[in-house]
């Protein structure tokens, strides 16, 4: 079996995940998506996107247009979002300025774009400090209720809608699929810090009687 970790299991957001941590309304993304203002980067295995599932990247990217969107419109939104899209590579050490109605930025170049440098900036926005926020407001997140300990869910665009361990990214079938390859609880913690014994037992005995029935 491949060494799984709980990392790669959360590094995708549901909507309503990226919601709460952009401050968007689950109506903006959608229609975002729908229009191609700003859509996410990740296919599904089919090609298409999957519920507009998104990457940690997608997070900092809809953070910065949301601290933008109350003092600039929507056209120099949109001009800012193209910018993102194409430049999804280069984001680290990248930087906007905002003076009345419009956003300014570095060009691959080191020249500032729009008519001239601007003065007397009224706001900035560092990249850098947004994913650094961003994986704060992550971090924060994830925090698991000491309520959903040894429960199991299943919330739609959450790993295919596979059932998964409350507060979790982590499928039942992941864990019955560690305990059949001779994985103990001990190791299975190890393979998944955030689990405990309780949510172990409640995956398996989900496990052994879905396969019963």
């Amino acid at each position: 079996m491949n060494r799984m970790s709980d990392a790669s299991l959360v590094s995708l957001y549901s909507p309503d995940q990226v919601r709460r941590l952009t401050g968007l309304s689950a109506r903006q993304l959608s229609y975002w998506d729908k229009t191609g203002f700003f859509q996410p980067a990740l296919p599904n295995d089919d090609g298409e996107r999957f519920g507009r599932v998104y990457s940690f990247q997608d997070l900092v990217g809809l953070r910065v247009i949301a601290l933008m969107r109350q003092r600039v419109p929507l056209q120099e939104l949109r001009r800012v979002g193209a910018w993102l899209d194409e430049h999804r590579d280069s984001w680290a050490g990248r930087q906007f300025w905002i003076r009345g109605r419009r956003v300014y930025w570095d060009d691959d170049i080191g020249q500032r774009v729009g008519t001239r440098q601007p003065q007397q900036v009224e706001m900035r926005i560092e990249m850098d400090a947004v994913s650094q926020d961003m994986r704060a407001a992550i971090a924060a997140f994830r925090k698991r209720d000491p309520a959903q300990v040894g429960q199991l869910e299943r919330r739609r665009y959450t790993v295919g809608n596979d059932q998964v361990i409350a507060g979790t990214r982590i499928p039942t079938r992941a864990i019955w699929q560690m305990h059949r390859a001779g994985y103990s609880r001990k190791a299975i913690r190890t393979e998944f810090p955030r689990l405990t014994d309780r949510d172990i037992a409640a995956a398996l005995e989900s496990e052994e009687h879905r396969r019963a029935s």
